[in-house]
Formats: C-alpha cells, sequence, structure tokens
C-alpha cells in the first residue's frame, strides 16, 4: 500500500509531501491540472526511463520518494536475493534525476538498479492509464492475464529454461549441418590438401634448418680452407699455438722445482694447453667433413623451394603452421566421415530436449486451457452489473505446431456484447466504453491473482456515464475492501468520485513567475463543492450541491 509520497522539483510540482489512505480514494481536477505528472512521477519510481527536462526550471535536480506499507505481501525474497534491508513492514524506493542527466534509484536506502525497480514495482502498484486499454488486442497480453489466473510463474519459468537450451541445440545443429554441408562441397580439395601436406610431411624447425646446411654446402670449398689454416696455425709444430703452450708448460713445470708458486701457473696453462687442443682436434675434423656436395644441395633448394611454395599456399611462414593446418585438415575430413554419427547424436539430444519441451508446454496449455475457463465464468458474472448482461468473452487456446518463447499455444479473445451475437476478436468490435468495462473487470481479477498492495485507475472511466458509473465505482471499492487493496482512481465522473473513502483534489495555482501543480485531501465541505463542480461546471448551483450531498450520502 502507498502510505506517503514525496516530490521536489519535478515537472510543476515544486514539493509534495502527502499521506495516502488505505481502501478506496479517488483523485480528482480539472483537465491538465496535474494528474499525469502525478502518476508520471510514481512512473519513475517504478523504473521508468528518467528524463532531464523533466526537473522544473531554475532547479538542479528532482527527488522522488515514496514509502509502501508491504507486510503481508510475501516480497521476502526479493529483498533477500538482491540484498536490500527489509523489516517486513515497510519499503522506500527514492529516484533522483539531475539536470546533467544522471539518474540514481534506491531501495531502503541502498543504490539499487532501474531494472530492480521496475522488478519490485511489478509486485506493489500497478497503474492502469487509459493507454492499456490497447493492450487488450494484444495477444501477449490477453495470454498474460491467463498466466496470471493460472498461477503459471513457476511453470514459465522452468519452460523458458528448457526453451533456452532447445534453442541452443536447434542453432548448433544448424551450424553443424552448414559446415558439413560447406566442407563436403570442397571435400575433394581438401583431401588433396592433406595428402599433398602429408606427402610433403612438414618437419617442425625445418625452415632453419634446411637454410644453414644449404649456406654450408654453397660455401664449402672457403669453409673448408679457413679450417684448415685455423688448425695449422693451433697445432703446426713451427708456429701453433698448442705446440708453443707445450713449450711453455715444460718451462713451467722446470720452475716449480725451486719456485711453487709457479705451479698455478703451470695450472692454468695447462688447462688452456687441453681446451685448445680439443678445439684444434674439433676444427680438423670439421674441415675434413665438409665436402661440396651438389646433389644434397639440389635436394635441400628442392625442398626449400616446396615448402616456400605450401606456406604462401596456406598462408602461412613456417614449418610448424603447415603442421597445424595439416592437422586442422585432418579433423575436418574426419568429422565430415563420421558426420552423419555427429548430426545423427545432435538430432538424438535435440529430440530429447524437445520431448522435454513439449511436456512443459503441455502443462501450460492445461493450466491456460482452466484459467480460460474461469476467465469466461467470472467476466460474464462481472460484466452484468456493468451494464453488459448479455456480454460474452470466448476465449480460445489454440495449439501451436512448433515451440514458441511462451509456449505452444495462441490465445486470443472474442468477445460478444449483445444477445445472440457472434463473438469476434475483441479488438474488432469492442467500443471505448465496453473495453473500459472489460479491461475493469480484468484487472480486478489480475489484481486479487496477483496480491497487489496497490492498484491505480487512471481514468479508466473513459466512454462511460449514469448508472454503468455507479457500477464500476461500486466494483472499485469492492475490490479494495473484499480484496484488501488500495485502490486509487483518477476520474472525471462525480458518481466515481463520491464513491471513494478519500478524495484528492489536483489543481493549479499561478504565482508571479511560474504555475505550479497542487494535490491536497479534501474534507466533507471541500468535497461537497468539488463534486458539485463536477456536477454543474464553474457556477455551482445550489441543486448541484444537493445532488452532491446525495451522492456522498450527507
Amino acid at each position: 500500500m502507498l502510505k506517503h509520497l514525496y516530490i521536489k522539483n519535478y515537472a510543476l510540482i515544486e514539493e509534495l509531501d502527502m499521506d495516502f489512505q488505505e481502501g478506496f480514494s479517488v483523485i480528482t481536477g480539472e483537465t491538465g491540472a496535474g494528474k499525469s505528472i502525478l502518476l508520471g512521477a510514481i512512473g519513475l519510481l517504478l523504473g521508468q526511463r528518467a528524463d532531464s527536462k523533466s526537473i522544473q526550471t531554475g532547479a538542479s535536480r528532482c527527488v522522488i520518494e515514496a514509502e509502501f506499507y508491504l507486510e503481508g505481501f510475501g516480497l521476502e525474497t526479493f529483498f533477500s536475493e538482491n540484498d536490500f534491508d527489509f523489516e517486513g513492514h515497510t519499503c522506500t524506493l527514492r529516484r533522483e534525476l539531475t539536470s546533467a542527466g544522471k539518474s540514481r534509484a534506491f531501495i531502503n536506502d541502498t543504490p539499487a538498479t532501474v531494472a530492480q525497480l521496475k522488478e519490485l514495482g511489478s509486485h506493489i502498484i500497478d497503474i492502469h492509464s487509459q493507454h492499456q486499454n490497447l493492450l487488450l488486442a494484444n495477444e501477449n497480453f490477453q495470454m498474460e492475464i491467463l498466466d496470471i489466473l493460472g498461477n503459471n510463474e513457476e511453470r514459465i519459468k522452468q519452460y523458458s529454461t528448457i526453451y533456452q537450451d532447445y534453442k541452443t541445440l536447434e542453432h548448433a545443429l544448424e551450424k553443424l549441418k552448414e559446415r558439413i554441408n560447406s566442407d563436403k562441397e570442397n571435400e575433394d580439395y581438401l583431401r588433396f590438401q592433406l595428402k599433398q601436406l602429408s606427402e610433403f610431411n612438414p618437419v617442425a624447425g625445418e625452415d632453419e634448418t634446411l637454410q644453414e646446411e644449404a649456406e654450408t654446402l654453397s660455401h664449402a670449398e672457403d669453409i673448408k680452407s679457413a679450417l684448415f689454416q685455423a688448425t695449422e696455425r693451433m697445432s703446426g709444430e713451427q708456429y701453433g699455438i698448442v705446440s708453443s703452450l707445450r713449450q711453455v708448460l715444460q718451462t713451467l713445470q722446470s720452475a716449480t722445482r725451486h719456485y711453487p708458486a709457479a705451479e698455478e701457473w703451470h695450472a692454468r696453462v695447462e688447462e688452456a694447453y687441453i681446451d685448445l687442443k680439443d678445439l684444434s682436434q674439433e676444427l680438423e675434423e670439421k674441415a675434413e667433413s665438409i665436402a661440396f656436395d651438389p646433389q644434397r644441395l639440389e635436394a635441400i633448394n628442392n625442398r626449400l623451394d616446396e615448402l616456400y611454395t605450401l606456406e604462401k599456399k596456406h598462408h602461412t611462414d613456417s614449418a610448424e603452421g603447415l603442421l597445424r593446418i595439416k592437422e586442422q585438415l585432418a579433423q575436418q575430413i574426419g568429422e565430415m566421415d563420421c558426420s552423419e554419427e555427429d548430426i545423427a547424436e545432435k538430432e538424438k539430444e535435440l529430440a530429447q530436449v524437445k520431448k522435454n519441451l513439449v511436456e512443459k508446454a503441455g502443462e501450460l496449455t492445461q493450466s491456460r486451457s482452466e484459467a480460460a475457463t474461469l476467465l469466461q465464468e467470472k467476466m460474464h458474472s462481472m460484466l452484468a452489473p456493468l451494464g453488459m448482461p448479455n456480454a460474452h468473452l470466448d476465449v480460445q487456446v489454440a495449439p501451436l505446431e512448433t515451440p514458441s518463447a511462451k509456449g505452444m499455444d495462441q490465445v486470443v479473445f472474442f468477445f460478444s456484447a449483445n444477445k445472440n451475437g457472434t463473438p469476434r476478436p475483441i479488438a474488432d468490435v469492442a467500443s471505448g466504453g465496453e473495453v473500459a468495462r472489460v479491461m475493469l473487470s480484468l484487472k480486478t481479477l489480475i489484481s486479487k491473482a496477483k496480491q497487489l498492495p496497490t492498484i491505480i485507475f487512471d481514468e479508466i472511466d473513459t466512454g462511460v456515464s449514469g448508472n454503468i458509473a455507479d457500477c464500476m465505482a461500486q466494483m472499485m471499492k469492492e475490490m479494495a475492501s473484499n480484496h484488501k487493496m488500495q485502490v486509487i482512481s483518477i476520474t472525471h465522473l462525480p458518481q466515481i468520485a463520491a464513491m471513494g473513502a478519500t478524495h484528492y483534489r489536483v489543481y493549479k495555482e499561478d504565482t508571479s513567475d511560474q504555475t505550479l501543480s497542487h494535490i491536497k485531501q479534501l474534507d466533507k465541505e471541500e468535497r461537497i463543492k468539488e463534486i458539485a463542480n463536477m456536477l454543474s461546471g464553474a457556477q455551482v448551483s445550489q441543486a448541484a450541491i444537493e445532488n452532491a450531498k446525495q451522492l456522498l450520502n450527507l
């Protein structure tokens, strides 16, 4: 239940601070006085899009805050899952909007997202505006009514989860078939590529290895000559480094007999002698092993040419890249060879998921069919007192061949307002006044099923008058008392205004530099005057006053 509303610097409202009462309340006021502004402010609290143009001219920000009484409406799960404080009695929603376009939202003084506002708002208040009457022609709205009456929230969640799995598998199967078909169109070429790479048999790192060997063979004589020269300089008998070191060793060996310090030098020279002797032998062996081999060089160059050609063809720059491509081709062809098995496996998996999906869809269909029967019965009894004794609502739940996001049903409302009339789609036959009465009846059923704390009707009485208005007012009053709801009706009809337990008036006031909207709760005398004004216009007659008193049972 909406207990308190505070608005600061929103549109034409400079500041509003007011309490709301339980039961059936009415809001009246001249056209353009600001009733829509009031609803717009509440809409922001329920997660509607914020616009900085809504801020009052000259103000830097606007604030809208409302307190709701929520005890007994089972919203504990929402607060715990979203980590909001909740004592189980009251909840405060606040929305702040700056002139820079920044928006902030809070639930019980904890920062909240717009999505969280919307989710909570859908459980605590429903605003029925005139444009919502157009929803009556929308099949999704018609199905939503059945789902609410059938208490299908959990069934829809279960169905939606399986449906997402179904669509994912269906998409994967389509992609698999497309890829396999595409591969099969190029199967000969893919097999040729794999055969070519398999016959070539690239070896990781062979690019560098073959290039180095080709370089050595191309300059074999020069390399051989240089190595022999180096060997001669190192181990030649007359001037070789190794021979000289051998003589140095002999000299230091003789010195150690009389000079022990020479032993360290002897050891160091001996180490160098051994290393250089080994190096000399290695160079000599290398020089002897190197020989120009034109056949081997030709083979290497041919291998490199083929390697470079394949790398260019497959858009890679290494033998490793060719190996990866070879593996990919082998995998593709392997999948093609197993394509029928893969498709069969996917189809089997999809069939099982579809079986589960159809089963859950059947539960929804049964629930919706039962709700449709109940709705037809309830609507007949509710529309009769509203001046439509012969009205007939026929709710058809037709099967769909393939699963959709909402099940396997098509829901259509057929309506006839006249005796023996042929029911036709409700959007084609219902007048504005009939739609208003049908929507009021539907909202009454929905609000009871959803256990909404508060519902606001914005001029749902459009297109009706006289006794019908009395009946609509009585229905809203009973909705408030029988369902323990807070019902607020914004109305232009005195019959409905007089039925409210609490009466608020919205009005405009001009100051020296601006026009402001205000709202106030009317006392008994003010209420008589307001309803008399609604009956007779600006010039309130004594007859209108007496009539107003009669409507108010005073």
